[in-house]
């Protein structure tokens, strides 16, 4: 990956550009991370890019800008877009209840307060609408939320891992269990985008990963963006690591052995099945950025692009789920239809805009692009569970104290 103009020239301090090279460095030999990317993008055009440490550690093998990673759930914002470019046609609406494309959630239960097991539940009073999908305010819920429904899907494996059941049986599975709360009155993060995804599936009439390719992966030539690496890709593949008890790193997922090589892939995970490469994502982030600049794309408008990166919720995250998620503050943060959207950075302890949007994957995986600032960041590793460090907010810092 070239830098393909002068930092100077577009704002950026050059000797400070030093500092994100220092950071990733450390985290390379205090053996937090085993290795990572970064590319830092102005007015579309590279500024920055830096590559360190190893795809394998036991192995050696160094950390290159073609590695490919699990994204994990930055596969959400990609199966957003996808859906909306049917909103823009007309064949969907945000108010539309689920129960249109999967009817088996026509009739929800939803647990009582207080519930202790997953048979103290009532009728809910509404079906999820896509709106309240796109904004995990739909009742849904993820395993590693804990409590008794989260204990209930990690069970009944209901969290869409990549060698279980199609989409479309997954889904159907999923109805079977109750809502966490009444849709709507709560932000909870969840297997909400997993869903969308079977919805992109009957709107398009294809399998999400033929949609995909034609909605998005085609158009912006995310060429190696895919639910699973061909064999002839393993080495390429990056390792999965997890924090040590006794300090280090300890292999969680190896590239040969992992349930994301393509012939173990039986569900296509829109909540976080991808497995991508710097440059591709740094393409889909682009896209974002051209239409929060106004530009027109044959994917979706600028008005459209507006609107998934506005804050869809009545306040921040804060007022109505968890102040913090992962290690990411939710004070002065809001939800739109594909991430995060920064509504104060101040009350956030963050460095960045208002209205600076992106989401992350739970390998440490991040992006974000920031309209103010006609910025878009990519940043891969795979380092799981990101929870583990404060790599996200150490990052932003780092690159806006870069800005002259």
């Amino acid at each position: 990956m070239q830098v393909t103009v002068a930092p100077s020239s577009l704002g950026f301090d050059e000797s400070r550009l030093s500092y994100i090279k220092d950071w990733m460095q450390r985290y390379v030999d205090q053996e937090i991370f085993p290795g990572s990317s970064i590319v830092i993008n102005r007015s579309g055009k590279t500024v920055f890019a830096h590559k360190t440490g190893f795809r394998d550690v036991e192995a050696q093998k160094p950390w290159e800008y073609d590695s490919l990673c699990r994204i994990y759930s930055m596969t959400k914002p990609i199966v957003s877009v996808a859906l909306m470019t049917f909103y823009e046609r007309g064949l969907i609406h945000l108010d539309q209840p689920l129960s249109d494309f999967v009817p088996e959630f026509a009739n929800p239960q939803v647990l009582v307060k207080d519930a202790t097991s997953l048979d103290q539940t009532e009728p809910a009073e509404n079906c999820p609408t896509l709106h309240q999908l796109f904004t995990h305010t739909s009742g849904l819920t993820y395993g590693f939320n804990g409590g008794v429904l989260g204990e209930a899907y990690e069970k009944h494996d209901y969290n869409f891992m990549p060698h279980k059941d199609s989409l479309e049986a997954a889904t159907k599975k999923l109805a079977e269990m109750p809502l966490l709360f009444e849709p709507g009155q709560r932000w909870n993060y969840s297997v909400s985008t997993d869903v969308l995804g079977r919805v992109l599936e009957v709107v398009s009439g294809k399998p999400l990963n033929e949609a995909l390719q034609e909605q998005i992966f085609d158009p912006l030539e995310m060429n190696e963006t895919t639910f699973g690496v061909q064999a002839e890709d393993t080495d390429r593949f990056a390792t999965l690591y997890g924090p040590h008890r006794d300090g280090g790193m300890r292999v969680l997922d190896h590239a040969g052995k992992s349930p994301y090589m393509a012939e173990r892939v039986k569900t296509f995970s829109g909540g976080g099945g991808l497995i991508s490469k710097l440059s591709d994502y740094l393409s889909f982030a682009e896209f974002l950025r051209r239409g929060s600049q106004g530009e027109t794309s044959d994917i979706l408008s600028p008005h459209t692009i507006r609107l998934m990166t506005s804050n869809q919720l009545p306040g921040d995250i804060a007022s109505m789920g968890p102040a913090t998620f992962s290690e990411t503050p939710f004070t002065g943060v809001g939800y739109g239809l594909l991430g995060w959207s920064t509504l104060n950075p101040i009350l956030a302890r963050i460095s960045g805009s208002v209205g600076d949007y992106g989401w992350g994957g739970m390998a440490s995986t991040y992006f974000w692009v920031d309209p103010k600032e006609d910025i878009s960041v990519v940043f891969f590793t795979q380092l799981a569970p990101s929870s583990a460090t404060t790599s996200r907010r150490e990052m932003r810092a780092s690159v806006y104290q870069a800005l002259a």
